[in-house]
């Protein structure tokens, strides 16, 4: 039963490790694809997630809405959400970065630039979200994107929005793809590596103990009067 037992958690820890050290590989092909990823000038097929576009159109100011409780270097504020018309009449949905708002919970205000702009930025395709609890939207506040919370004249050109990297309407970039750096995850398979070593070194050792205690038992005392 002693081996049995380490044994099962020698094994969890080694495949704990292989687990973190294969997510490692995972993310550095991913950084690889989003390092090659195409620049691409408002493309008609749905671009590759992490592409980098060149748009040019107009921001349509009224339609703004605001990304709710986002925080950059200790502020509480908002991501700005300002869609965007480019000039074949497409719609494209900008994310144009953040507007400290403090614990306010009036409706933000931002300057927007009129007139025809040109912006680069890195596009995000939607994805899957858990659920909410509640209604997405309040007032001009969102709890997260969704393209569905705009009602506009047209569809949006792909399902996704424009992380604003360059051009006018920027204001402080906040967001950055959500990937945990691979050197985390190989320290994180070090670290099960070494609690399976560590469970080996405790199965042997306890049960070399074990077993040297039984006979120590079966072999009991020796008898009175020996010398």
């Amino acid at each position: 039963m002693w081996y049995l037992l380490w044994s099962l958690l020698v094994t969890l820890g080694l495949c704990l490790g292989l687990w973190q050290w294969e997510r490692a590989d995972d993310k550095r092909r991913y950084l690889a694809r989003l390092d090659a990823a195409p620049t691409l000038e408002a493309p008609e097929a749905p671009p590759p997630p992490g592409s980098h576009l060149i748009l040019q159109g107009e921001y349509l100011t009224d339609a703004t809405l605001f990304l709710d409780n986002r925080t950059h270097d200790g502020q509480l504020g908002v991501a700005v959400l300002t869609p965007l018309r480019s000039e074949d009449g497409r719609l494209w949905l900008v994310q144009r970065g953040f507007l400290p708002t403090g614990p306010s919970r009036a409706t933000p205000e931002v300057d927007t630039p009129a007139g025809e702009v040109r912006l680069r930025g890195r596009w995000q395709a939607a994805g899957d979200e858990p659920p909410l609890f509640g209604p997405n939207r309040e007032g001009m506040r969102l709890q997260r994107i969704e393209l569905s919370a705009w009602d506009l004249d047209g569809d949006f050109a792909h399902d996704g929005w424009l992380h604003l990297e360059r051009g006018p309407g920027q204001l402080a970039p906040w967001w950055t793809p959500n990937v945990v750096p691979p050197s985390r995850h190989v320290g994180y398979a070090v670290q099960w590596w070494g609690l399976a070593l560590a469970a080996l070194a405790v199965m042997i050792i306890g049960g070399r103990r074990l077993a040297s205690d039984r006979r120590h038992v079966r072999d009991g005392p020796p008898p009175a009067g020996d010398a």
